[in-house]
């Protein structure tokens, strides 16, 4: 490997994470701003959306990279406001299973519409090339994923 290379390899990671900084933040302020929240909150709403079903609090810690204590912490919040509900699971009452209440997927349809338009003013200097290009280029690097993107 050429030391130009790895140097530009370097210019690279260190423009991505500037990159995801800029965006996160973005988004932080938006949620906070505008839906008065938090993107970790976020964040495990829109994963219980995701799934659509009762999650076991987890696996919803695997799926957002996060300790059980930090999952607890939101859900516990969320729960106080409504928006989700835990239960006891039916096969090992040691397990609880947190969901989105009605009221909470509807919140989080409202956020996740705004969260998407935000992205959009953040992201609007790329053109479909340079998006395609891009989605290409990280796919090549990092953990592997369903084509769905």
């Amino acid at each position: 490997m050429s030391d130009a290379i790895a140097k530009r390899r370097l210019r690279l990671w260190i423009r991505m994470l500037g990159v995801t900084r800029f965006v996160e933040a973005g988004l932080r302020d938006y949620l906070r701003r505008e839906h008065g929240t938090s993107l970790p909150r976020f964040d495990v709403m829109a994963a219980l959306w995701r799934r659509g079903v009762p999650v076991a609090m987890g696996e919803l810690s695997r799926m957002l990279l996060v300790s059980n204590g930090n999952a607890t912490d939101v859900v516990g919040r969320l729960e106080g406001e409504g928006l989700v509900v835990r239960s006891p699971c039916d096969r090992d009452r040691r397990t609880v299973r947190v969901a989105l209440t009605d009221r909470g997927r509807a919140t989080f349809e409202t956020m996740a519409a705004g969260h998407e338009r935000e992205l959009n003013r953040m992201l609007g200097a790329l053109d479909e090339g340079d998006l395609d290009a891009m989605r290409d280029g990280l796919r090549k690097v990092g953990p592997k994923r369903e084509a769905r993107a």
